[in-house]
């Protein structure tokens, strides 16, 4: 492996507490109290409409149908999940992925039996629904989902089309399924070794030069070799959205992304307008810096994250990480260390990296009345130590949320983001408060290239999904016309002193979210600079600040982002408040520029 020690006894978890093999007879268990809840619910098809005008009884069925449908929705999510996760770490397994797709395909084929609930939810008028949560006081508690379930209504297809999707679902998501298993048994040869995706994205940050353009070039190699698929599932999937967005009358492609975070589109073009204005003085000013301490004038792309020294950085070994993480939550408020403190007691992380495993980080919620699991890919690097501060921040979150239930816990990505890049700033603070003034300013370059890499770089993904997206409205755009985009956007944000070279044209093919989730990569800068704000209201009031701070996370989804941040003074709408966020950003290349 590339890890700079063992990884043998790094930990993987243990998925028998939620099944404990493809053939658990708890699976077909699960699945048949899921049918049976969503049946129970297909029998109050029609009464809802028909109980509009008696708000009592309306209130009833709203509390008695919302009930049977996370009921449902836990059973069907569970499965669900255990599927998606075993097989992220074996997609090198044709039995896993069989399983994975067919699981799919079932959940699909029960779930469409109560599309009608949705649909006959938003037949109701605001003043039915109001009057029925009035009159009968347990149907309030849903308010915030069906809040969210009405931002729909515009939007909504005839009940046979809206079928017609869920039933087609499956198959749609196979184009998923093979960009995720072309990469995952992507391989690039890497001087004289043979590298994972995984292996070969961590050589990029390799003290040694000469290894990081080896990487470079073998992974532009092996993705040059794997476009046209690549570059077919893309384009595919992106026809399959324009088709749908069309039928729901979207007014751009990226309108359901902003429906589903309950982010205002105008919040979201001040976010980009307020990153790309900052690219002269943030991004394109640090590589010009980082290219004058390496005694350069020009970075190749494979030096941009390069560490500033030629000898190898610090590593950290996983028991060293996990106290870091754990000091740095308790320093926040004991309650965040020792839900983390879970997830290390319990075979809940999987950190190993090992052939046939997928790239990536995540925390899978699976359901509020189960637990979350942490995955990554621990090399011992600095940025490792973050990713898991940034995945348990997320599970800690999800299990702060989790007594809401399913539906009132799951959260918009815009706030989803909150608690995992809060975590990161906790244990940055520390790895640079212990650090002598030689190691400053690395830890000073890494946390820049951290801020650019999660708010330069994703509003530039998310503008190069706008360009593709737009030109694929005119047709296929074909694997060198998607290479170009991706060059002109890439060069716009990084510079002039960062040079593209040759092979980078192909980088676009391993970015996931591109395929897995359109429109999902500005949800990172949305976060990572409204974490700024929040950090600086914990600086002014350390100890009022973790209780707000708890609640916001303990309310899941129930309120929306400008609700959310309310409390702490923060108003998102306003272009002035992600610009402070760049400030701060760009005061930090200040600090750099002062210790060259």
């Amino acid at each position: 492996m590339n890890a700079p020690f063992k990884t043998e006894a790094l930990p993987e978890w243990r998925l028998d507490d939620l099944y404990a093999g493809r053939d658990d007879p708890r699976i077909e268990t699960d699945i048949a109290e899921a049918k049976r809840a969503n049946d129970a619910l297909v029998e109050l098809q029609g009464r809802f409409v028909a109980a509009r005008a008696d708000a009592d009884a309306l209130g009833q069925l709203l509390d008695g149908g919302i009930r049977l449908y996370e009921a449902a929705t836990n059973g069907l999510w569970a499965v669900g999940a255990y599927a998606s996760l075993a097989a992220s770490t074996a997609r090198n397994d044709p039995a896993w992925s069989k399983f994975e797709a067919d699981l799919r395909a079932r959940s699909a084929q029960i779930a469409a039996e109560s599309l009608f609930f949705t649909l006959e939810i938003n037949q109701l008028e605001d003043a039915e629904i109001e009057a029925a949560m009035a009159a009968h006081a347990p149907a309030a508690r849903w308010r915030p989902w069906i809040r969210r379930v009405r931002l729909s209504r515009p939007h909504e297809l005839t009940p046979d089309l809206e079928r017609m999707v869920i039933d087609r679902g499956p198959a749609v998501a196979n184009w998923s399924r093979l960009s995720d298993e072309t990469l995952a048994r992507l391989t690039a040869k890497v001087g004289k070794d043979r590298l994972t995706l995984p292996e070969t994205l961590n050589r990029l940050s390799d003290p040694d030069a000469k290894r990081r353009k080896q990487a470079a070039k073998g992974l532009a190699k092996a993705l040059e070799a794997r476009t046209p698929s690549l570059a077919l599932a893309l384009n595919t999937l992106a026809f399959e959205k324009q088709v749908e967005d069309r039928w729901r009358k979207y007014p751009d492609p990226a309108a359901s992304r902003h429906l589903a975070n309950e982010v205002d589109a105008d919040a979201v073009q001040a976010l980009e307008a307020a990153v790309v204005e900052s690219y002269a003085s943030v991004s394109h000013r640090y590589y010009r810096l980082k290219a004058q301490v390496m005694g350069v004038d020009v970075l190749n792309q494979w030096d941009r994250n390069a560490p500033l020294d030629t000898e190898a950085p610090r590593t950290y070994r996983w028991e060293e990480a996990k106290a870091m993480v754990l000091e740095s939550f308790a320093d926040l408020a004991p309650k965040f260390a020792d839900t983390a403190q879970t997830f290390f007691t319990h075979p809940w992380i999987d950190a190993r990296p090992r052939p046939g495993k997928q790239s990536g980080a995540y925390s899978h919620p699976v359901t509020s009345d189960r637990h979350p699991y942490v995955f990554m890919n621990f090399m011992g690097e600095r940025r490792d130590v973050l990713t898991l501060a940034h995945e348990l921040g997320h599970a800690v979150h999800q299990t702060l949320a989790a007594p809401l239930g399913t539906l009132l816990a799951d959260t918009p990505l815009t706030l989803a983001e909150t608690a995992s890049i809060f975590g990161e700033g906790l244990v940055f603070e520390r790895l640079l408060d212990n650090a002598s003034k030689s190691e400053r300013r690395g830890l000073l370059a890494g946390k820049i290239e951290d801020g650019i890499n999660t708010v330069v770089r994703q509003i530039a993904f998310h503008r190069f999904e706008t360009r593709f997206h737009a030109a694929r409205l005119e047709g296929e755009v074909s694997a060198e016309e998607i290479g170009s985009l991706w060059l002109e956007v890439m060069g716009e944000s990084l510079g002039p002193a960062i040079k593209l070279n040759r092979g980078y044209e192909h980088y676009w093919a391993y970015v996931s979210h591109f395929v897995h989730a359109p429109f999902y990569v500005y949800a990172y800068a949305f976060g990572d600079l409204l974490v700024r704000g929040l950090m600086e209201k914990r600086r002014e009031d350390p100890q009022g600040f973790a209780p707000l701070y708890e609640d916001l996370l303990a309310a899941g989804g129930t309120r929306t982002y400008v609700e959310a941040l309310a409390p702490f003074g923060l108003n998102p709408r306003e272009k002035a408040f992600w610009a402070a966020g760049m400030k701060q950003l760009e005061r930090l290349v200040d600090e750099f520029e002062a210790l060259v």
